[in-house]
């Protein structure tokens, strides 16, 4: 009998989103009132985008975050239950707000404010020894945003190897522009999944480059820290170095309407294909898919793809 209840634990952030569409470049102060085409309220946070698209590719899923006693904190767990997620190790904070974020969309670019309400408390100590031994694999996001949660990361990812659990982590920013601490935590990381400025960031940050990096050196730089480095490169795909050469997987083309966590469902289609048990260069391919078509609508979870969808 499998010792197994989950295909994947995601533990990381969760927030709601307020996508504005066509958000002016700069918005004007002075409390003037601007239109926009379009504004909705939607599941933020890359933790619970990941965990809420691997759910729709069928894998059984379970996603331990923090959320505020708060309406915020109500409408995020009633999304993610409602997408299939199981969130009964979730922790709900009464003393702290749910984090809020809202994005402007111009184009295919955005920028992103996030208060980060109870954010910063989420911990490795929340997350209930008996859900790790019974994961097959453990997904971390949004590193930089969680420093309790980074500073006991290796001691989890730790116990999650040692009960047989294989382990991913998307470090997504660090608004501190520092990149400090993955040191202990990459060796232990089987699959690291930034995008290509943020590869760059890490890979010069670990490895003490002053120069600027292209981008095969520093997934050779990732990769010789014992992790697989899996890059997400928007409109031109994806980029694995893997057993000493590096591997590729094309775009797809695509007409965007928000890429509001577009990287997060290739997060979720590159998993769960490995845990599926495709190769590497077909995985790739799977994530590459499931990142393009979340991009077909507005947020970060309406438009993405079911495993049918994703494989045909």
């Amino acid at each position: 009998m499998s010792r197994t209840t989950f295909d994947l634990l995601v533990v990381g952030d969760a927030n709601p989103d307020v996508i504005v569409s066509g958000s002016p470049r700069h918005p004007e102060f002075g409390q003037r009132e601007q239109l926009v085409p379009a504004a909705g309220l939607v599941l933020g946070g890359s933790g619970a985008i990941t965990a809420y698209g691997a759910a729709r590719l069928g894998l059984r899923t379970a996603f331990v975050g923090r959320v505020g006693d708060d309406p915020a904190g109500a409408f995020v767990l009633d999304a993610l239950r409602g997408g299939g997620v199981d969130v009964s190790a979730c922790a709900v904070d009464p003393a702290v707000p749910t984090a809020m974020t809202v994005v402007l969309v111009d184009g295919d670019d955005r920028a992103i404010l996030t208060a980060p309400g109870c954010l910063d408390r989420l911990s490795a100590t929340d997350v209930p020894p008996g859900l790790i031994e019974r994961a097959a694999h453990v997904h971390v996001s949004s590193y930089f945003l969680q420093p309790l949660l980074a500073a006991g990361l290796a001691g989890l990812f730790g116990l999650a190897r040692a009960a047989g659990a294989s382990t991913s982590l998307d470090t997504n920013d660090d608004p501190a522009g520092r990149w400090a601490g993955l040191d202990e935590v990459l060796p232990l990381t089987d699959v690291l999944l930034p995008n290509e400025s943020e590869a760059l960031a890490i890979a010069a940050a670990v490895s003490g480059v002053t120069e600027r990096l292209d981008l095969e050196r520093a997934v050779r730089e990732l990769a010789a820290r014992g992790t697989l480095p899996v890059v997400k490169r928007g409109e031109r795909g994806a980029l694995a170095f893997a057993d000493g050469a590096l591997v590729e997987a094309p775009a797809r083309p695509a007409t965007v309407v928000d890429a509001v966590g577009a990287g997060d469902s290739f997060n979720a289609g590159l998993l769960a294909a490995l845990l599926r048990g495709l190769p590497l260069s077909r995985s790739m391919g799977v994530a590459v898919a499931c990142g393009t078509l979340s991009t077909r609508a507005a947020g970060g979870t309406a438009a993405q793809p079911t495993w049918e969808e994703a494989t045909s």
